[in-house]
């Protein structure tokens, strides 16, 4: 039996790499005879950029960047395809974990660092830019990554405004008189692991802003900036912002950068998947074992593990996705995807200590995969 390893992260404990390993030594523990391959995903979410660069041998280059706060850090910029692509993890530079909980601020957060990396990547003159937006701080709609680009934002009496989402509601006029027009001539590939359109009760305010610490008066706030800034990008470019599919994701820089840079939005684990030559690895697999922290309703709209228990459907493939937390009752559109849904934890417990257990959690849940392929019915 060849088993193909291909989960996602575990969300706060694991990565991906570190979540497939933890399957594979559970499973050879457990006195299985079988050959097995890690193949660790990502659908656009932190993280997506490294393993892409990892499996299409690219190195990275290191530059000084602004962080969220506007602090000067070290942020990489990732090179493939023979020095033709440039691969941005947003959340090297613009990501909600280089800030502390009592930092986190919605009002004041810009995503000007990925503005600067795409710059510097537009410097090393490649044809292709490929950014991951996963575990953004930010919910600034983008007017950082412009600002970084030269992009200016003018008030009423055409004063220029600083491009922060505190100020984004006065914002009047957009001066492009000094934007960086290179990035015209670079196909741009956004990876996106949401849906979301930018605004209202599901937009990106609505539902990402309270987990970058905005409180309900600020989410209405950003609601209503966002808002003015999509009236203003329809003016100027003639895109309507809040019809774009995924244009909520990472604070609504998605949309921003469809509107302004022409930029393709894609499903990320799909694109990913793509990338990275799956299909291959997938021809030789006989049984296919996914996971992430959470496996449920929200994992159908794209995520990771679906897409890869997708492919493996179509192959006529057993599926086994484990996960943190799975649905408390029989759901038959997850039947379809997935032949058998585990969730790794052993007894009741808070969240807090079921991470610190992930990767134990793990090896033992595939331990006991393992003993039950074992069995004379599956050798």
């Amino acid at each position: 039996m060849h088993i193909l390893i291909a989960p996602n992260a575990f969300k706060h404990s694991l990565t991906a790499n570190e979540t497939a390993d933890a399957i594979q030594v559970g499973l050879a523990r457990s006195g299985l005879k079988f050959t097995s391959e890690c193949f660790p995903i990502a659908d656009g979410g932190d993280g997506t950029g490294h393993l892409i660069v990892e499996k299409c041998g690219g190195v990275w280059h290191e530059y000084d960047v602004h962080d969220p706060l506007g602090r000067l850090i070290k942020a990489s910029l990732g090179i493939i395809d023979q020095g033709k692509t440039a691969v941005i993890e947003m959340a090297d530079a613009s990501g909600i974990r280089l800030l502390s909980p009592e930092e986190r601020s919605p009002l004041m957060a810009s995503s000007f660092g990925t503005g600067e990396l795409i710059r510097h990547a537009l410097d090393r003159q490649v044809d292709k830019i490929i950014i991951g937006l996963g575990g953004s701080a930010t919910v600034d709609g983008g007017i950082g990554i412009l600002s970084a680009l030269g992009m200016k934002f003018r008030d009423a009496e055409g004063l220029e405004m600083a491009a922060l989402p505190v100020n984004m509601s006065n914002f009047r006029h957009i001066d492009t008189s000094a934007f960086d027009k290179r990035v015209f001539k670079c196909q741009i590939i956004v990876l996106c692991d949401v849906d979301n359109f930018l605004l209202g009760d599901l937009g990106s305010a609505a539902v990402f802003g309270p987990q970058k610490g905005a409180g309900p008066e600020e989410v209405k706030r950003l609601d209503l900036s966002l808002g003015n800034l999509s009236e203003l990008a329809f003016n100027s470019t003639g895109v309507r912002m809040n019809e774009i599919i995924h244009g909520g994701a990472a604070g609504g820089i998605a949309a921003t950068l469809k509107a302004f840079l022409n930029a393709k939005l894609v499903n990320g684990g799909e694109h990913f998947l793509q990338l990275t030559d799956f299909e291959k690895s997938l021809n030789n697999a006989d049984l296919l074992i996914t996971g992430e922290g959470s496996l449920d309703e929200q994992t159908l709209q794209g995520k990771g593990p679906f897409t890869v228990a997708k492919y493996a459907k179509e192959k006529g493939m057993i599926v086994i996705g484990l996960a943190g937390k799975i649905p408390l009752v029989d759901h038959p559109e997850m039947n379809k995807y997935f032949d058998l849904l585990l969730a790794i934890g052993n007894q009741p417990t808070d969240l807090e200590t079921a991470i610190k257990y992930t990767a134990s959690n793990l090896i033992r849940t595939a331990i006991l995969i393992g003993r039950f392929l074992s069995l004379p019915k599956f050798t």
